[in-house]
C-alpha cells in the first residue's frame, strides 16, 4: 500500500524518461491504425501516391525539362519525402496530448514526453515507408545513386526538426484558441505544396519569385537536399544556417509558450474541443 520513494541518479532518470517516450511513440504510431503494419502500409501508399501524382503533373505540364539533370523521379521524390515528414512531425506535434488530456494525469507524463513521442512517431514511420520505396524503386526499376546520402538524411532530419518546431508553436496556441489553430496549422500545410518549392529548383527562379519561397525552412532543406543527392547540382540561393535558427528559434518560442499554458490550463478548456 506504501512505497518509500527511491532516489533516482540522473542515469536512471534518463532511461525511465526514455522508456516512457518509447511507449508513447507506440502508442502515438498505432492511433492511425491498430495494425502497425497497415498504418506502415497506408503511409507509404500515401507517399507513392504523391510521387506519381507530381510525375504526371510534370509529365503533362512539360515541366520536366525545369527538372535537376539525373533520375527523375528521385528528383520528386526528394521534394516529397522532405516536405511529408515536416508536415507529418508538424501535424503529429499538433495534435500530441494537451494539458487537459486524460494522459497528463498520470505521473510519467509530462509535455516533453508528450511532444517528443509524437515527433519521433512520425519520423519512424516517414523513415520507414522512405526506406521501402527507395527499395522497391532500386530493386525493380532502376539503382539509386545518392551523391551524399549523410547530407541528404541530415536535411531529411532538419525538415523534421523544423516541422516539430512549428508544430511545438502552434501546441502552445491550441488550448487558447483551438479553432484558429486548426484552420491556421491546416493552411500553412496546405500552402506548403507551393510554397516549400519541391516542384521548382531555386537556381533557376527569377529573383522577383524567390522572394516569395525564401522565408520558409522547408525550401532551405529541399534544395540543399537536392545538393547532396545529385552530383551535377550545387544550390546558390538556399543555406543550411537559416532552417536551423528558425527551428530554434520555433523550439524556445512553443515550449516558453507551452509551459506558460499549461501552468493556467483548466479542465473545462478540454470541453470547447
Amino acid at each position: 500500500m506504501f512505497e518509500t520513494p527511491r532516489p533516482k541518479t540522473s542515469a536512471r532518470s534518463g532511461l525511465a524518461t526514455l522508456e516512457v517516450i518509447y511507449h508513447a511513440a507506440v502508442r502515438s504510431v498505432r492511433k492511425s491504425h491498430r495494425n502497425a503494419m497497415v498504418g506502415l502500409l497506408m503511409n507509404i501508399l500515401q507517399t507513392v501516391t504523391l510521387v506519381l501524382v507530381f510525375y504526371v503533373l510534370f509529365t503533362l505540364t512539360g515541366m520536366r525539362g525545369s527538372a535537376i539533370r539525373g533520375d527523375f523521379l528521385l528528383y520528386i521524390m526528394s521534394g516529397v519525402f522532405l516536405f511529408l515528414t515536416h508536415t507529418k512531425a508538424m501535424g503529429a506535434v499538433v495534435r500530441s496530448e494537451g494539458p487537459t488530456s486524460p494522459m497528463m494525469k498520470h505521473a510519467p507524463m509530462n509535455a516533453a514526453v508528450a511532444i517528443a513521442a509524437a515527433a519521433m512517431s512520425a519520423l519512424y514511420l516517414q523513415v520507414l515507408s522512405l526506406l521501402a520505396v527507395l527499395f522497391v524503386y532500386h530493386v525493380g526499376w532502376t539503382p539509386v545513386v545518392i551523391d551524399d546520402p549523410v547530407g541528404a538524411m541530415a536535411m531529411l532530419l532538419l525538415s523534421w526538426a523544423s516541422g516539430v518546431a512549428i508544430g511545438t508553436v502552434f501546441l502552445a496556441a491550441k488550448p487558447w484558441m483551438p479553432e484558429v489553430v486548426a484552420i491556421t496549422s491546416s493552411i500553412y500545410m496546405r500552402a506548403n505544396m507551393i510554397a516549400s518549392g519541391k516542384l521548382f529548383v531555386a537556381n533557376a527562379m527569377p529573383g522577383y519569385i524567390l522572394v516569395f519561397f525564401d522565408w520558409n525552412p522547408l525550401f532551405h532543406t529541399i534544395d540543399q537536399a537536392r545538393g547532396f543527392t545529385f552530383i551535377n547540382y550545387n544550390p546558390h540561393f538556399s543555406s543550411i544556417p537559416y532552417p536551423i535558427y528558425v527551428t530554434l528559434a520555433c523550439l524556445v518560442v512553443g515550449l516558453m509558450g507551452d509551459f506558460y499554458t499549461r501552468q493556467r490550463a483548466s479542465i473545462s478548456w478540454g470541453a470547447k474541443r
